[in-house]
């Protein structure tokens, strides 16, 4: 979160802002006075609600650094998951059946080993087996 010495275009913290002591003091609920307690760490425009900074500054990762980093981690291991499943049950009879039917132990196993994606997906690259030769695409002539 920022702190109150930085100004990061004309925002000010929102413990300093009016608007919000004012939104603040109306919370009624434990879970609002605590958010609003969280908030009071972030920086706020004139209209007294809190701001995320994008702006590459390491002050304010937990704006939106982390939180894009996570959902691109959490993503990809959905994906990951998703292509070792289909992968593992490509050479079997019954492909097509075990795509509707999902076969659970393998999916979970799947979706287990999906945990290390970044580090199986560059090894793939580098090895060659994530992308296709030049010469096996075909391209349409224009």
């Amino acid at each position: 979160m920022a702190s109150a010495a930085e100004s990061v275009a004309g925002l000010t913290p929102c413990a300093e802002s009016p608007r919000f002591q004012q939104r603040a003091s109306a919370a009624s609920t434990d879970q609002a006075k605590s958010r609003f307690n969280v908030y009071s760490q972030a920086l706020c425009g004139d209209d007294g609600l809190p701001r995320l900074i994008v702006d590459g500054r390491f002050s304010h990762a937990g704006d939106f650094l982390i939180p894009g980093l996570l959902f691109l981690y959490i993503a990809g291991t959905i994906g990951w998951a998703g292509r070792s499943y289909l992968i593992a049950i490509r050479g079997s009879k019954d492909a097509t059946m075990r795509e509707i039917q999902i076969d659970m132990p393998l999916a979970f196993k799947s979706t287990l080993a999906a945990a290390v994606w970044p580090l199986a997906a560059f090894s793939e690259f580098a090895g060659g087996k994530m992308v296709e030769a030049d010469s096996k695409v075909t391209v349409s002539p224009r």
